[in-house]
């Protein structure tokens, strides 16, 4: 928007200011502060000017971002040994066809082992070293 635009509005009376926000915004304006119009009037002339813009930096903004890889599964074969250590303390976890083994205990999932060794909600593929994440 030009400044020659932002000072028009500034000298507008607020029944101006109701004229301008009609054929700028194409609706009837709302019953709001003269300020309130004035940025509204002047978001609506400068969101027209930069319409055709708008797509441009969003394709270039997300060009910019690097591909993102998924995290990487790993299969667990019964007969598998996860070994992890924690705070000292080694962690052992046998896998079986019907889940995993920890502390001659069976557990149907690595999560809720990593939350007992840790006392907190962990994912038990990332606490075992199983994705790319963490």
């Amino acid at each position: 928007m030009r400044a020659v635009d932002l000072s028009r509005l500034q000298a507008m009376c607020p029944d101006d200011l109701q004229r301008e926000w009609s054929r700028a915004c194409g609706t009837p304006p709302p019953n709001i502060a003269p300020d309130l119009l004035r940025m509204g009037i002047a978001f609506a002339l400068q969101d027209r000017r930069d319409a055709g813009n708008r797509m441009d930096r969003k394709l270039a903004r997300a060009a910019a971002q690097p591909v993102e890889k998924p995290p990487m599964r790993k299969t667990l074969s019964a007969g598998t040994q996860l070994i992890r250590s924690w705070q000292g303390r080694t962690i052992s976890v046998a896998v079986t066809d019907e889940g995993f083994v920890f502390e001659d205990r069976r557990y149907s999932s690595l999560s809720r082992i990593a939350s007992e060794v840790t006392g907190t909600r962990w994912s038990g593929p990332r606490f075992f070293g199983l994705t790319d994440h963490g």
